[in-house]
This record gives C-alpha cells, sequence and structure tokens, in this order.
C-alpha cells in the first residue's frame, strides 16, 4: 500500500534545515546573556592616549608631570623639566650620554618609561653643582680637559660620580676576578666602568684622569 502523505527530503535539505535551526538556537541563547560590565576607561592625555601622573624627586625638588604612558624619563626631564643637560645621542642605551643617577643608581635614562620611577629619586647633571659651586668631579673635568665637544660630558659626569659610589660600596665589576673581595679603586676599574660611556672626540685618558684625581687614585 502506497502512503501519499510520506515526506520526501534530500540529505542537503536536512543539512541546510538543521543548519538554520542551530544558527536561530545560538543567536536566542546570546540575546538572553546577560552584558558584561562596562571597564573603567582609562585616563588619557590631550591627544587621547593613555596618560599617568607620576610624582619625582629631580634634583631635589618635589615635581608631578601628566604623562603619555610610552614617555621616557628621558623625554621627561628634557621636554617636560627642560633639563636639557642630560643628551639624547643615540636613544638606544648604547652612547650613555642619557646617563643620569636614579635612587643612587646610574641608569640610561632613554631605555625606561617615566611611569617607572613613581617616587624615585632622579638626579642629573644640573643636580650635582652650579657655576658658582661645581661638583668635585665637574671641577675635575675642567681641570683635567675631559671633554671637547661636551654632548656626552654630562652623561659621562653623572657616570663617573657613580662609579665611585660604586667601588665605595662594594659593587663587583666585570674584571672582579672574586665576587666576595670589595674591588679595588684602580684605573682597570674605572675603565672597565666607563666603557658603556662613549665619548667620540677621544677624551678617555682625560676622564680617567679626572675620575682619578676625585677618586685618590694615582692614573
Amino acid at each position: 500500500m502506497s502512503n501519499s502523505n510520506h515526506l520526501s527530503i534530500s540529505r542537503r535539505e536536512l543539512l541546510i534545515v538543521g543548519a538554520a535551526s542551530a544558527t536561530t538556537a545560538a543567536t536566542r541563547a546570546e540575546a538572553a546573556e546577560p552584558s558584561p560590565p562596562a571597564t573603567r576607561p582609562q585616563a588619557a592625555s590631550a591627544s587621547g592616549l593613555p596618560s599617568s601622573t607620576v610624582s619625582l624627586q629631580v634634583n631635589g625638588q618635589a615635581v608631578s608631570l601628566e604623562l603619555d604612558n610610552r614617555t621616557t624619563l628621558l623625554d621627561a626631564l628634557r621636554e617636560h623639566l627642560h633639563l636639557s643637560g642630560t643628551k639624547k645621542g643615540c636613544d638606544h642605551g648604547q652612547c650613555g650620554a642619557c646617563t643620569v643617577i636614579v635612587d643612587g643608581r646610574r641608569i640610561n635614562s632613554c631605555l625606561t618609561l617615566a611611569v617607572m620611577h613613581e617616587g624615585s629619586r632622579v638626579t642629573t647633571v644640573e643636580g650635582l653643582g652650579t657655576p658658582e659651586r661645581l661638583h668635585p668631579m665637574q671641577a675635575a673635568f675642567v681641570k683635567h680637559d675631559g671633554y671637547q665637544c661636551g654632548y656626552c660630558t654630562p652623561g659621562q659626569i653623572c657616570s663617573a660620580v657613580a662609579v665611585l659610589d660604586e667601588i665605595k660600596a662594594g659593587i663587583p665589576s666585570h674584571i672582579s676576578a672574586d665576587l666576595n673581595v670589595r674591588p679595588l679603586l684602580s684605573v682597570d676599574e674605572l675603565r672597565e666602568r666607563m666603557s658603556g660611556n662613549i665619548c667620540r672626540c677621544g677624551a678617555y685618558s682625560n676622564i680617567i684622569e679626572a675620575m682619578s684625581e676625585v677618586g685618590g687614585v694615582r692614573a
């Protein structure tokens, strides 16, 4: 006996119907889910980019800056605080012209973001001395002609001051034979520790003479 009410459907048509049903169910499920809570917008600078308020002690003075989060410490010093003694040389941490002292340690200010130093004490060459009252290292650089064009000099002086403090604190260097023995204040130690500060004029011997005088070692 034939069944005139039998529904004939192809495999292709069955797959199409099934896919449509699944899509409809997914759409209804998404509509039923609660919306996620709104996220708190980040603070933005005048340019619309994320920014932060950074508080620092720079050369003994408290400063507070609203900075784009991408601002390097070097640019914060030069462009926002107008302390142009710190120089931008290679901008890749290879020349040392941007060296400053942060919390007692010398760093390349072009390689670090200002927002990373919230509350830090920063000393630039302007904070070491004044024209009327030079820091001993500044006076020694003048006496021994430790500069020519002068571009690298601020970084050299900041690094030289920090080097003597490193040796005094017993921090070893690459040439230290025994890490458990306090390093000696010697010309070799000074040369090794200053190797990251490049002087394209070639005043290295004069720089070592200046450091040796301040440190109390014969060059």
